[in-house]
């Protein structure tokens, strides 16, 4: 490991000091797999893999509120969302993002965005993004890090199925912030319209 991956180790470590017994389960009522489970605590299961740590503050399950707003919609709109970033000792990170609308009291008002996809490093530092989404969406970001806490992407190709809306374009920035948060904001080309900010969230680990 380099020096450079001992300090994300380090910093990681000091941030999830509350959450650090944590992680995601498999039911109880199902058989164990004869492979690695995922996990999204780097203190259990397999070993993150040195292709991953460039990605390590990532890893975890992440919750939290954000807003939404773009021309096309009487914003902003507040919601929330639970971020799921785990590993299974391979060179990639499994990623799961799942939101619900809330009221101007947090109430839930119904659920919203669902995505689904993988992280996957190159050894060049170049960061590939693939993501899938409920509403008909396939992505392809690509993008580097920032720094040591913070990742940036844009897309390189848009698929859309014949119900999906006409999204063109899309950029994302990643960053452990204040008190290691991890905040992002995500700028959307879609329906006509270019692009520009439309989601932005701030997220609390909750376990790993």
């Amino acid at each position: 490991m380099t020096e450079s991956g001992n300090e994300a180790v380090e910093s990681a470590a000091q941030r999830a000091e509350h959450t650090r017994d944590r992680n995601i389960r498999p039911s109880p009522d199902l058989p164990e797999l004869p492979i690695p489970g995922d996990t999204a605590n780097l203190r259990e299961g397999a070993e993150l893999n040195d292709a991953c740590l460039a990605l390590l503050p990532l890893v975890g399950v992440w919750r939290g509120e954000g807003q939404v707003d773009y021309p096309t919609i009487d914003g902003p709109v507040r919601y929330a969302q639970e971020l799921t970033i785990a590993h299974d000792g391979r060179p990639f990170l499994f990623h799961q993002a799942r939101s619900w609308l809330l009221d101007e009291n947090g109430d839930v008002i119904r659920q919203a965005a669902r995505e689904v996809g993988w992280w996957r490093p190159q050894q060049d530092d170049t960061i590939e993004l693939l993501l899938a989404h409920n509403t008909g969406i396939l992505e392809v970001f690509y993008g580097k890090p920032r720094s040591q806490t913070s990742w940036e992407l844009s897309t390189d190709a848009v698929v859309r199925s014949t119900s999906a809306k006409d999204v063109t374009g899309a950029k994302r920035l990643y960053g452990i912030i204040a008190d290691g948060d991890l905040g992002y904001v995500e700028e959307r080309a879609m329906v006509g319209q270019p692009l520009q900010p439309h989601t932005s969230a701030q997220l609390t680990r909750v376990a790993g």
